[in-house]
């Protein structure tokens, strides 16, 4: 994509265009949250915060739930409408954001199946694999909700874009 210089024409205007990628940052900035109270509770010491393991496992079955729920939301209301002027947001684009949700996918999907072997049996619960699990699913959760937040900025969407059309996905979320 190539380099455009944007000017907005009010201070209230750069804001309607960036309020997509504020409402997105909102979103994401909770789930990277929610991530790191999950992964440093994964030491067992969500016992600390009044957690037992089967309250901190449904806390890690929410949290995937949330982010697929998330994901499916984008991939079938935002996706389509912001590929039509930045390719990276087209299912077929190989190394985009669908790709990521892919990605992120397979390691929640990892997450699942472990937490659902820890709440058949308690006593296997294992911090380190936990927190295995959950770095393998970081590297590519943040990195892909940055570039996300950063990709729907105002600058990056109004060369390909109205800003009805930018509003409506706003609303839409």
């Amino acid at each position: 994509m190539a380099t455009v210089k944007v000017t907005y024409a009010s201070a209230e205007e750069e804001r309607r265009w960036n309020h997509l990628s504020n409402l997105m940052n909102s979103f994401h900035q909770w789930f990277k949250d929610e991530f790191k109270r999950i992964y440093e509770s994964a030491d067992g010491s969500f016992a600390n915060r009044g957690l037992s393991l089967s309250q901190y496992l449904s806390t890690v079955t929410s949290f995937n739930a949330s982010l697929t729920m998330h994901h499916t939301m984008e991939e079938r209301h935002v996706f389509p409408i912001l590929a039509q002027g930045i390719p990276k947001f087209a299912s077929s684009t190989h190394g985009g954001h669908i790709d990521s949700h892919r990605e992120i996918h397979d390691g929640l999907e990892n997450l699942a199946q472990k937490v659902t072997k820890w709440t058949e049996d308690p006593t296997m619960y294992s911090p380190m694999e936990m927190k295995i699990s959950l770095e393998a699913l970081s590297n590519v959760l943040f990195s892909h909700l940055d570039q996300e937040v950063e990709d729907i900025r105002g600058d990056n969407l109004k060369p390909y874009f109205t800003l009805d059309v930018i509003e409506s996905i706003g609303k839409g979320v």
